[in-house]
């Protein structure tokens, strides 16, 4: 644990927001795996859910959670499948 005043606040805010950036990566793998598993069922609501998908994929892209590259890859093959 650090000494100096800064630092401690560093490292309650670093906590904060690794816990937040988990659980924000972990819906949009949830949504992703959801439209994926629609697909692979032909169920009726697929657009929606890959819609919903391809939004949880840009959100997480424009928090920096996932790369941009990485997020317009699993859209085009989400798209692709659907």
């Amino acid at each position: 644990m650090p000494n100096i005043k800064s630092a401690i606040k560093r490292v309650k805010v670093n906590a904060k927001a690794n816990v937040a950036n988990s659980q924000a990566k972990s819906a949009m793998r949830t949504t992703v795996k959801k439209a994926e598993n629609a697909i692979a069922a032909n169920a009726e609501n697929v657009q929606e859910l890959v819609q919903s998908a391809h939004k949880a994929l840009d959100k997480a892209a424009s928090k920096g959670l996932i790369h941009k590259n990485a997020a317009a890859r699993k859209k085009s093959r989400l798209a692709k499948k659907a």
